[in-house]
């Protein structure tokens, strides 16, 4: 299980979005007041994202132990 990903398709694509959408920012934006806004929202962004990588290793770790108490149940007594 430890070489199973935890970023699907659509998490990554999100943070490629997110990336190049703040590199753009000061380009665009210059360095104002809207450069912070958005920099807290490439945080915010970036905080789901870790979020969501927590509950996952989480899952993973929940289900592990679940197998582990189902197949000591499953087995037969001597």
């Amino acid at each position: 299980m430890g070489s199973q990903r935890r970023f699907d398709g659509w998490s990554l694509l999100v943070m490629a979005v997110t990336l190049v959408l703040f590199l753009i920012a000061p380009v665009t934006i210059g360095s104002t007041h809207d450069l912070l806004v958005d920099a807290g929202v490439f945080l915010v962004s970036v905080k789901l994202i870790l979020v969501g990588y927590k509950m996952s290793a989480s899952n993973d770790a929940i289900q592990r132990r679940l197998e582990e108490i189902y197949s000591a149940i499953r087995q037969p007594e001597d």
